[in-house]
């Protein structure tokens, strides 16, 4: 009897290959696409929205499942998702963080909500269309590989998927470049070969997070958004701001400044209502803080074996140590920059990067790699 697998589908071409791909290698194929969200609470225009949860979409996935002679179903997952990730989003910008959404939703949607539903559907396995190989390493842990495609690698996004839901998990397309997703499609005639793909926040859908912010706030009239100073870092008051929430690190337009040299968020002080600016140069740092993690490729024991790096094929052997060496990434479109790691808890790390990093971001998620094997990753604190 063949293995059955419950792959999540958006409607776009990476899925619907991904189903193919299973469906070729004698999977049982079952179809499912997550509706994450209404328009009720995300607002914007629904007539240029041509992302996930969207009546075109889910008519795409149907048709690819007819094509591959698939079951389909539509997950309606919009509550959790609503009070769980869209939550979570709002309430960091609130904070003075700048959150990536993607890494709560894999976590807690996709690879347990969804992971979930496929066990209850009898499915030996769950899969996705992510750029990204999942493996089993010599010291018996499962852990992500960097896609093939370095120009779509998504293992950045994965570093919450716990092992449980790795050991169940299938990624058909890590092994691929996007170029040949395409070609696979086309020579499949897939309903998806030629349909564009988005990198954004799904539930934004026209891609302005500050007009989502507002919008979401104004419906709920449960928080608003607190006036304050734009400061500089000498103490200067330099302008106002509508609220804390429309700014990020490392910003320079939209700021309302007039300075003879260009100026640049330095800092997000929502408790005190205060934007602090500076110049770029004021902007890299040579250290972080990074809470929440979750280990990967290896799991360093703190205060008995402290660290104990191997991944029984990685390079940066360092057993007794409290440090280890690793590439770090802090951001998607971020090249992973050399640092030493140190353990402070099971869940908190010091990071210290060979070369100061511009712009990093509270909020944001810190992934850690030897060469291309997630070792694990957090959310970063300061």
């Amino acid at each position: 009897m063949s293995q059955k697998v419950l792959i999540a589908m958006s409607g776009g071409v990476d899925s619907s290959v991904a189903a193919l791909l299973l469906k070729e290698q004698g999977y049982e194929v079952v179809g499912a696409h997550m509706k994450l969200w209404d328009y009720v609470d995300v607002g914007a225009d629904i007539y240029k929205d041509g992302r996930c949860c969207t009546i075109d979409s889910i008519t795409d996935c149907r048709l690819v499942c007819d094509k591959i002679g698939a079951p389909f179903y539509v997950l309606n997952m919009s509550a959790h998702f609503r009070d769980s990730v869209i939550e979570d989003f709002v309430s960091e910008y609130h904070k003075g963080r700048t959150p990536n959404p993607c890494v709560q939703c894999n976590s807690d949607i996709k690879w347990n909500t969804f992971l979930k539903k496929a066990r209850e559907l009898g499915c030996d396995y769950m899969a996705t269309g992510h750029y990204a190989r999942i493996e089993q390493l010599k010291n018996r842990r499962w852990t992500i590989r960097k896609g093939v495609d370095s120009t779509r690698d998504q293992s950045y996004v994965l570093w919450g998927v716990s092992q449980d839901a790795l050991a169940n998990t299938l990624m058909p397309l890590g092994s691929l470049k996007k170029t040949e997703v395409r070609d696979i499609a086309r020579k499949h005639e897939l309903r998806t070969a030629e349909k564009a793909e988005s990198r954004e926040i799904c539930f934004v859908v026209d891609d302005d997070y500050r007009r989502f912010l507002r919008e979401y706030e104004e419906k709920r009239k449960e928080r608003s958004f607190i006036p304050g100073d734009i400061v500089h870092e000498d103490g200067r008051v330099m302008g106002r701001h509508e609220g804390t929430e429309f700014f990020t690190i490392g910003q320079r337009k939209g700021l309302g400044l007039t300075h003879p040299t260009p100026l640049y968020v330095k800092e997000i002080d929502a408790e005190n209502s205060r934007v602090i600016v500076s110049d770029n140069d004021s902007l890299f740092r040579d250290e972080l803080i990074a809470e929440q993690i979750n280990w990967v490729g290896f799991s360093p024991i703190v205060g008995r074996n402290p660290c104990g790096f191997d991944t029984g094929e990685a390079s940066g052997s360092d057993s007794g140590a409290r440090t280890f060496n690793a590439d770090v990434k802090i951001r998607y479109l971020h090249i992973p920059s050399p640092a030493e790691i140190e353990l402070l808890t099971d869940q908190s790390v010091r990071i210290k990067f060979i070369d100061k990093q511009r712009a990093i971001t509270p909020g944001q998620s810190v992934a850690f790699y030897d060469g291309d094997i997630l070792l694990g990753g957090g959310v970063i604190a300061g």
